[in-house]
């Protein structure tokens, strides 16, 4: 078992307890709800009443509403928490009895993704990243599967950020491969574009590309929803950067195919649930953390040492404003969070003795999940 604690008033404001504990199956864990059959199916009534008949898309504004008074909440304690998942169950399952959400519209790489964690799941399209951790939370969907960072662009900043915000667990990645196309409406030719529209991210991976067709770029939300603009709009002058699945869905044309200005383009997801894995040592495992630490010089170097002392692989490192820390004070301005990945399980001793070390001069420590690094599938 480890535990690790924080008792550091600054940030207890900020995630409310930062205890880890991993036990047997049987026992409970910190963090995790458990709302009875019927406060399930009064949430999923919820949300079916409010969207349209042809539509599972969850915008924004349905999360506003109230859930039921007799829901119950993180602090009832009378009811008892559900136990954790195992790998098998949260990463090797064929999905077809799960509601998985991603960010975007039908067509969007993040669906992709989604029926790749989880073949034969029902995909639920949200408006916001903010949209799908709210749903998973409020028990809308089973889980939800959104990116963290792209190969060419980098790391998704916001959903780090959503990541703390949201007591969620990762129980597993996808690694997907990107390949743009040019999409315009039918008889539409290259020549005939003004302007082309997608995310901000996607137009950054074709900036060479989209340069030699002497197209102005326009930032929306997410590429497949760039191509439904351009065909429920029948613009004649402007194209889409967008998916082969998107393409067939809103009846566009490819024009181009694979203008990614790098072949090695790759997003990685996260798959998310409300209930942790219980971390094996029967395959190769990742492990996420989020930290802060004391100040003083060789901090940094301290906290990331207690891995190297142990041969534990770092594979990913983020920083991010700790937020609501500096009471005034413009010393305190900078402070940070930092995210950790590193290879190995929960399960080993010796990750569970890096953490405690880290623990001794750590200001927050949290585990954002331990789960098999072989969930990934291309």
């Amino acid at each position: 078992m480890l535990d690790v604690a924080s008792s550091n008033s600054l940030t207890s404001s900020l995630i409310p307890q930062f205890r880890v504990q991993f036990t047997q199956p049987s026992h409970h864990h910190y963090a995790t709800l458990n709302f009875p059959k019927t406060h399930f199916k009064r949430c999923r009534n919820l949300i079916d009443s409010s969207l349209h008949p042809t539509s599972n898309y969850i915008p924004q504004a349905i999360l506003s509403q109230k859930l039921p008074e007799d829901s119950p909440s993180a602090a009832d304690a009378t009811n008892p928490l559900p136990r954790p998942l195992t790998s098998t169950v949260a990463s090797n399952s064929d999905g077809s009895s799960l509601r998985v959400a991603y960010q975007g519209v039908s067509g969007a790489y993040s669906e992709l993704a989604a029926e790749t964690a989880y073949p034969n799941c029902e995909a639920v399209p949200c408006d916001q990243f903010d949209t799908a951790f709210e749903a998973l939370e409020r028990w809308l969907v089973d889980r939800a599967v959104l990116p963290i960072e792209n190969s060419l662009g980098g790391s998704i900043h916001r959903n780090y950020d959503l990541l703390l915000r949201h007591r969620l667990h990762i129980v597993g990645e996808v690694k997907l491969p990107i390949r743009h196309c040019l999409l315009a409406n039918p008889g539409v030719k290259i020549d005939d574009l003004k302007r082309v529209l997608s995310h901000p991210q996607a137009l950054s991976q074709c900036e060479h590309t989209l340069a030699k067709f002497g197209v102005t770029r326009e930032a929306v939300d997410d590429t497949a929803g760039a191509a439904k603009f351009v065909a429920f709009n029948k613009l004649q002058d402007a194209g889409a950067v967008a998916s082969v699945a998107a393409a067939r869905i809103y009846g566009l044309n490819i024009l181009a195919e694979d203008i990614q200005d790098d072949s090695d383009n790759v997003t990685r997801f996260l798959m998310l649930a409300r209930e942790p894995i219980i971390p094996g040592s029967d395959r190769p495992f990742k492990t996420s953390i989020v930290f802060s630490h004391t100040e003083g010089p060789g901090a940094l170097f301290k906290a990331l040492a207690v891995f190297a002392l142990r041969q534990i692989n770092l594979t990913k490192i983020e920083s991010r404003p700790l937020r609501n820390s500096n009471n005034g004070s413009s010393n305190r301005c900078f402070d940070y969070l930092f995210y950790l990945d590193f290879d190995a399980s929960m399960a080993d001793p010796n990750a569970q003795n890096a953490l405690r070390h880290l623990g001794e001069f750590a200001t927050l420590l949290r585990v954002l999940g331990s789960y098999p690094a072989d969930t990934s599938r291309r």
